[in-house]
Order: C-alpha cells, then structure tokens, then sequence
C-alpha cells in the first residue's frame, strides 16, 4: 500500500524513528533504529504496512531486499512481525540465505525467538523461494557465484580455510562498512579472527 516514506528523521528510539514528512510524523518500526540519526536531510524508508484487527503498524527498511525478505518470513508458520524484523536487523541476508538453503539450524537459531522447530519450518517454507534476493547464489556449492562482491569472495576463502559460519558472520560486520580488494578483506578478516 505504501512503497516509501521520505522525510527527516525527527526522533529516534531502540524501537522506532519518527519520518517528518511535510508536517506529519510517521512511526516506522525498523530494523536498527541507531542507524538514523536525526537529521534534516530527506531519508527514504520502505515500508510495509502492517495490519490486523487491533492493529495497524508501519515497518521501514533501508531497501527494497530487506523489505522482501521480511515479507517472506511473515509467510513463515511461527514468525510474526517482530520476529521478521530482528532476523532482518542481523544485517547479513546472504549469511541467512545460505543457512535456510543448506538448512542450517544452528545459525537460525541464534536469532531471538527461533528455536530449532521454527528454524525447520524457516527451511521448509523458504528453501528455492529466495533466489529474487540472491541471483547469484548457487545452491550446489552454497557460495555466490559470478557477480559477487569482494567481501563475498573473502568470506568464501575463509570458508575454504575451515572458519566457522559464526566465526565470519563476526567479522564480516566489521568488514561491511569497509570497501577493500578480496585479497585485503582476507588480510583484514585474518587479523580480526585472530584477535
């Protein structure tokens, strides 16, 4: 119904911001609040417009993939809003695609409220359903294939090495807000992992 809000971030709180938007405060429920800060140049959030009988919510994404993947989770048995949205909060939906596709239990699990039941059916309902999110991944190899980023490369390299999904989960947050060659993000992450 609604596909952006834009305006300035008026307010913000560990559980919403507040869009001013020509007079007018929207508040969007978003995945890391922290990430805006108030200011007065125009951000764009999409939404999606929540509602049920008793209630009617808007939630925010930095980008159409977020807002995507939270609706695919919706559709999961066992998942509702909140849910959704911490799991999109963990910022890494090629980590999460590649953990439905191999059906990897012990890092669904690790979000709040996924228990192994849920992270099953997380599996189940998912699985060869977010290929839209991930046009390169290749779900023989459980990689992204041609096309993927640098830090893709890396994090497959340290695969390769024997590094754990959670192990490079860790550092590839760190590494996110860097912009380096496969070779450098491999020295990087080396030296993070070995701290």
């Amino acid at each position: 119904m609604i596909e952006f809000v834009k305006g300035s971030v008026a307010y913000v709180c560990a559980e919403y911001i507040t869009l001013d938007v020509s007079g007018v405060g929207y508040k969007v429920h978003v995945p890391n609040p922290f990430f805006y800060r108030e200011q007065d140049e125009h951000v764009i959030v999409f939404t999606h417009h929540y509602v049920r009988e008793d209630q009617q919510t808007l939630y925010g994404f930095r980008s159409r993939r977020e807002r995507e993947l939270f609706n695919k989770l919706l559709g999961v048995n066992g998942i509702g809003p909140k849910g959704a949205l911490a799991i999109v909060a963990s910022g890494d939906i090629d980590a999460l695609i590649d953990a439905i596709e191999t059906e990897n239990e012990k890092y669904l699990t690790k979000f709040p409220g996924v228990g192994k039941k849920t992270a099953k059916q997380m599996a189940l309902d998912l699985k060869g359903k977010l290929s839209e999110l991930a046009p390169d991944y290749v779900p023989q190899t459980g990689l992204f294939a041609q096309g993927a980023s640098e830090l893709d490369e890396a994090c497959e390299a340290l695969v390769a090495l024997g590094y754990s999904e959670r192990e490079i989960a860790r550092v590839r947050k760190e590494l996110n807000s860097e912009i380096l060659t496969t070779d450098a993000y491999i020295k990087r992450a080396l030296q993070l992992l070995l701290k």
